[in-house]
């Protein structure tokens, strides 16, 4: 899909259609998405809000490929992966998607520069190149004198902020961040906005799952999940009470 702006049509990176996740069967059975329907736009940056449960990890994840719908399509830059090959798949995580997952997802036996430089040596960029490529991204996010540590060598913070790199790195058209703020002190966690921000007005889409309506404020739009379904859709101005509302308790 394509919508026009005062500025020109700006394309949909990602389109979720009709998208719905079951778990388990009979009584066991679990809709953890019903039915979403959703298109986020290059240059945009959307928060994904909700309760605990409603559905909004699953969604980051079906977006990124990592998991399969029950039903529905997700389509990132005019390609539906539902119906993609593995290595199809494979190929444009590495090259399009950066992810950045509650629990960091770093390779224990790597170094942060490459657990960073890693995906883009996947996709055959030079050893050389992929490095330089990791350690600015690592001294955008504040990390440079850490590039030849492990993971287990640093502190939960600091992994978060290594994954947030190794997501960024490159030329990603969509960033999913699944509570990417999670393990950061506030100041940091502010940086780290900023940067995903940045992204996405440099022309990404970006998607974040977070339960911090002064994180949600940096969203162009803020969606709001209950039990699998959209409930309501705030712009940026609706965002920015939101924040207002939430230090004023």
């Amino acid at each position: 899909m394509t919508t026009t702006t005062p500025g020109g049509p700006v394309q949909a990176v990602l389109q979720l259609k009709a998208l719905t996740r079951v778990h388990g069967t009979g009584a066991a059975e679990v809709h953890a998405l019903r039915g979403i329907d959703l298109d986020v736009r290059a240059g945009e940056l959307v928060a994904v809000m909700g309760p605990s449960g409603s559905g909004k990890s699953t969604l980051l994840t079906l977006a990124g490929g990592l998991d399969h719908p029950t039903s529905g399509q997700v389509i990132v830059e005019g390609t539906d992966i539902t119906a993609a090959s593995r290595s199809q798949l494979a190929a444009l995580r590495r090259r399009s998607i950066g992810y950045v997952f509650q629990d960091y997802n770093l390779i224990p036996a790597l170094t942060a520069a490459e657990n960073i430089a890693l995906p883009r040596e996947l996709d055959g960029v030079r050893a050389g190149r992929a490095r330089k490529e990791a350690l600015a991204a690592l001294a955008e996010m504040g990390l440079a004198d850490l590039a030849d540590r492990f993971p287990d060598e640093m502190s939960g913070g600091q992994q978060q902020r290594v994954a947030i790199a190794r997501a960024l790195v490159g030329d990603r058209r969509l960033v999913l961040a699944d509570e990417p703020t999670g393990a950061l002190d506030s100041e940091t966690g502010e940086a780290v906005l900023g940067l995903l921000r940045s992204r996405c007005d440099a022309g990404a889409a970006g998607v974040l799952v977070t339960h911090e309506p002064r994180f949600a404020a940096w969203a162009d739009r803020v969606v709001f999940l209950r039990d699998g379904s959209v409930v309501d859709q705030t712009l940026r101005t609706g965002a920015e009470e939101l924040l207002a509302g939430e230090g004023a308790r």
